[in-house]
C-alpha cells in the first residue's frame, strides 16, 4: 500500500471522521485545545522512548511545532489561521491520541504508520498556514 493510499484510507475511515466530527467541539475551547496538546505531546514522547526513536522523534518534533501555533492561537495572540485548518489539526491530534484506528497503535512500530502519514499529510496541506506562523513568531519573538 502506498502513502497516498494509505491516507485516502485514513481520512474516509469512520476514525477519522469522529475525530473531525470531535475537533469542531475542542475548536472553540482554548483549555480543550491544551490538553489535547499535552495529551498527543506526551504520547509522541513516549513512543520515542520506548518504540522507535526515529518516528517518536519526528512526531514530537511535529507535534511542538503545531503546539505552538495552538498555543498562540488558543491564548488570542495569533488568530491568522483559517477555521478550517485549526479544525484538521485538532481532528488529526485526535486521531493521533487515540490507540484504535486504521492501523491500532498497539502493533509495535507498524502501529505508528498511519499516525505519521497523517501528521506528514496534515504539514503538507497546512505548508502555507505553517509558513506564515513561522514568519509571525520570528517576528513576535523579536518584539520581546
Amino acid at each position: 500500500m502506498n502513502k497516498e493510499d494509505l491516507i485516502t484510507r485514513i481520512l474516509k475511515s469512520i476514525f477519522f471522521k469522529t475525530a473531525t466530527r470531535k475537533a469542531g467541539k475542542y475548536a472553540g475551547k482554548g483549555l480543550a485545545i491544551l490538553e489535547l496538546l499535552r495529551e498527543a505531546l506526551t504520547k509522541a514522547q513516549d513512543v520515542a522512548s520506548v518504540e522507535n526513536k526515529g518516528i517518536g522523534q519526528i512526531l514530537a518534533e511535529k507535534i511542538t511545532m503545531i503546539g505552538r501555533m495552538l498555543k498562540a492561537y488558543a491564548s488570542g495572540e495569533y488568530k491568522i489561521i483559517p477555521w478550517s485548518s485549526i479544525v484538521k489539526i485538532i481532528a488529526v491530534l485526535i486521531y493521533f491520541i487515540s490507540p484504535i484506528d486504521v492501523i491500532p497503535d498497539f502493533l509495535p512500530i507498524i502501529g505508528l504508520t498511519d499516525d505519521l502519514a497523517l501528521i506528514t499529510w496534515l504539514f503538507t496541506s497546512l505548508s502555507d498556514d505553517l509558513a506564515n506562523f513561522e514568519a509571525w513568531e520570528k517576528g513576535h519573538l523579536k518584539s520581546f
